[in-house]
């Protein structure tokens, strides 16, 4: 793929920018040239568990300069998503601060089954529930399908087991809003009105940013911080476009792309 003049970055969070509650180092100097140097900027990231306001303040107290317009979530494409469906009807199974802007069970019948981190509520009448809904019809929606994600205290398991799940014994496949769906991508990149072959996805994680950028034709740049060394002992990397440290040499790397 060739990519003459990227417009646009797309960075993705947890592991890019920052990992295990901690700020990677000249991530947030390389934000600000990537500002200087004119590129149109939008934040990915496959948070389930909280609400965008939340998510802004947790990035300022680790120092990264994120504006609320230039936040991209599951959570905010779902919210779009039901929007487009007349009388929708969600079961949601979400954590308890995004349940107040998805409803709760009332009994049906259910149009969604709506998964997300549902750490703090799920439970075997919660998950059973769920199974019910989309027995009777529901279309079962994901917000994200990760396998596990890493915090300061090590790996956890992630909303796709729980997908993975509620798909095994429902007998029905997730429609996925977060990564790595090609959609999420050409959403974010349509919101910088920016064509594919002007937009630079950066990465750290090969099953999601890497495959997602790639299944929406956009240029790839994968890290070397985060999941990356998880992943390659694994053998799971997708090849990328490009492959660089961390994201303190993305701003280097793009203005050689911008020149050439």
């Amino acid at each position: 793929m060739a990519v003459t003049s990227p417009r646009s970055v797309l960075l993705d969070l947890d592991g890019t920018l920052h990992a295990k509650g901690a700020r990677i180092p000249g991530a947030a100097e390389a934000v600000a040239e990537l500002r200087e140097l004119g590129f149109a900027l939008r934040f990915l990231t496959n948070t389930d568990s909280r609400p965008a306001e939340d998510i802004l303040a947790a990035l300022a107290d680790r120092g990264l300069d994120v504006r609320e317009e230039e936040l991209f979530t599951p959570v905010l494409a779902a919210r779009a998503y039901l929007t487009g469906t007349p009388d929708a009807r969600v079961y949601p199974l979400v954590s308890r601060a995004l349940r107040a802007g998805f409803g709760t069970p009332d009994g049906g019948p259910y149009t969604h089954v709506l998964v997300g981190d549902c750490r703090d509520t799920l439970d075997y009448p919660a998950l059973d529930g769920a199974f019910r809904a989309l027995r009777t019809g529901a279309e079962l929606v994901a917000l994200q399908r990760g396998r596990y994600f890493k915090s300061a205290d090590g790996d956890h398991i992630d909303t796709g087991g729980v997908v993975a799940a509620l798909e095994y014994a429902a007998g029905v496949s997730a429609r996925v809003l977060g990564k790595p769906s090609a959609d999420f991508f050409t959403l974010a990149a349509a919101s910088l009105s920016t064509d594919p072959d002007g937009c630079v996805v950066v990465g750290d994680d090969a099953t999601t940013d890497i495959a997602g950028g790639r299944a929406a034709g956009l240029r790839t740049v994968q890290v070397r911080t985060g999941k990356y060394a998880d992943q390659l002992a694994e053998g799971g990397h997708r090849e990328a476009d490009h492959v660089v440290d961390s994201v303190a040499d993305v701003p280097a790397l793009l203005r050689e792309l911008t020149a050439a």
